[in-house]
């Protein structure tokens, strides 16, 4: 009798053997035009616009291309000293809360008891207000990037896609294994950095990605083929010899 693991890994191929067709995995890494790189990579990645429309277009994907230097530079520097304050300086949220609410009440006392000597009223001293429309904001646009989320994930496990469910797969392990070695702000701070970075850097040398990204397809897709014939086909004759005996 095989051990736990072996036991889980045999119904997990089994299963994947059975949810796939033998045409649909004979054809899933099949080239239509292997002589173009660029294509094929764009293809893979449902991707036949710009980097810039991919983004959502607008302000937001300028931030992130780098359009505006100043505006990007300044989102960056305003991540990294957050990060820095609470990882590095080990500031706590409640902490900087607090000194902020003091120094605008001392702010606001100061030029309160200062109004008298410019013959100016307490009442024009500035007062800080956040707008209830920004939290109701705030919290519909968490709310629906996190449905976007969940329904893409779902929509990965129902679509029989084994290349795609097999990246989103390996993609969320090695995100737990980060998650492992750093607690969440720097997680965060990293997918921060990586989100303002690595777009605007796959803009500029989006050719030689795409080159490499495709050797990389390549190699995977001969792997898999190895896989296709040496696993799945003998799980699937070994089903049907089964089936016949019953």
């Amino acid at each position: 009798m095989g051990t736990m693991p072996e036991n889980i890994l045999n119904n997990i191929v089994e299963s994947l053997a059975e949810s796939i067709p033998k045409q649909d995995a004979a054809a899933l890494f099949q080239e239509e035009n292997p002589h173009s790189a660029a294509p094929l990579y764009n293809r893979l990645l449902n991707r036949q616009k710009t980097v810039h429309h991919v983004l959502g277009g607008g302000k937001s994907a300028d931030v992130l291309l780098w359009r505006n230097k100043k505006i990007s530079g300044s989102v960056l520097a305003g991540a990294t000293a957050i990060w820095v304050l609470f990882e590095w300086l080990n500031y706590h949220f409640l902490t900087l809360l607090f000194i902020a609410l003091v120094l605008v009440m001392l702010a606001q006392f100061v030029w309160s008891s200062a109004s008298g000597f410019f013959s100016r009223s307490s009442s024009q001293v500035p007062r800080l207000k956040l707008p209830e429309e920004l939290f109701v904001n705030v919290g519909m646009v968490v709310g629906s990037e996190v449905n976007k989320a969940l329904g893409f994930l779902q929509d990965v496990a129902l679509s029989r896609d084994l290349k795609q469910f097999l990246v989103v797969v390996a993609s969320l392990w090695a995100a737990a294994i980060i998650g492992s070695w750093c607690n969440f702000l720097t997680v965060l701070y990293v997918g921060f950095v990586a989100v303002h970075t690595l777009p605007v850097l796959y803009e500029r040398y989006e050719d030689q990605v795409d080159s490499f990204a495709c050797q990389l397809l390549g190699q995977f897709r001969n792997h898999y083929q190895k896989l296709d014939a040496g696993i799945f086909s003998k799980i699937a004759e070994a089903k049907l010899n089964a089936k016949k005996h019953e």
